[in-house]
């Protein structure tokens, strides 16, 4: 299934691997759901959203069940490893996930907020945030930073297809939101009309995790509401969900 999914252009070791779906591997979801969709909250049928999550492990050979979470545009963050509860039965309430754990596969799901995929670059350990407008402006990114053990500085992060900052125009909500965290952030905001501007989403990512101490950020460039490969919520209204996934080998 060539150009069915997408791999993540970084430089991450070898030994850490990662996919995002998209609209066009095999699924059994109907319109407007067609066909991969991996969301199980966002009113598709729950039998055909079960076996798309079981169709992708055979697809893409994943080594494990994906660690589904139940995402709540938060900044919890959950360790999946041996010694704790496995998410991909229990689905616990929380926007970001961290494994050392080889063969533990993380997931996150999307459909114009922000997948951040995060690796130490020796490959020891892997993360995973859902960043939507208020997990970001929070600060999901800086709690999936301080979750790791690797130092900031020998962390790898890629943002993966969220809705770009030609497509997404937001109110004073939004912009008061990031404004307070200093004036820079007032360069990812272009105003349009009167209480409305364009909101870059993925500038104001990169930002936060340059903050953060991060200095190896990849990723952006893409557009969900533009791009037919993508569930995008602001496009459709009624819309499935993709997933970014990364896990050690």
């Amino acid at each position: 299934m060539t150009g069915a999914w997408l791999t993540p252009d970084w430089s991450a070791p070898a030994c850490v691997h990662a996919v995002v779906t998209t609209r066009r591997m095999p699924g059994y979801s109907r319109p407007p759901f067609d066909s991969c969709n991996l969301g199980s909250r966002c009113g598709d049928d729950a039998q055909a959203v079960a076996a798309n999550r079981h169709e992708i492990i055979d697809t893409l050979g994943l080594p494990s069940s994906p660690a589904w979470l139940h995402q709540v545009h938060g900044i919890g963050v959950v360790r999946v490893g041996s010694a704790s509860a496995n998410p991909a039965e229990s689905e616990p309430e929380a926007d970001a996930a961290t494994t050392r754990d080889p063969g533990r596969v993380l997931a996150i799901l999307t459909a114009d907020c922000l997948p951040v995929l995060f690796c130490a670059e020796d490959g020891s350990e892997v993360s995973v945030a859902h960043a939507g407008w208020r997990g970001l402006a929070a600060g999901v990114l800086e709690q999936t930073v301080a979750a790791m053990q690797s130092a900031p500085n020998r962390i790898l992060a890629w943002i993966g297809p969220a809705i770009g900052p030609d497509s997404y125009e937001v109110g004073t909500e939004v912009h008061a939101a990031f404004m307070q965290s200093g004036p820079a952030a007032a360069s990812a905001f272009q105003a349009t009309r009167p209480g409305h501007w364009l909101c870059d989403l993925p500038a104001l990512a990169r930002m936060r995790l340059q903050e953060a101490g991060l200095s190896s950020i990849g990723g952006g460039g893409f557009d969900t509401r533009t791009d037919p490969r993508f569930y995008s919520h602001r496009r459709d209204r009624r819309s499935g969900r993709f997933a970014s996934l990364i896990w050690i080998s």
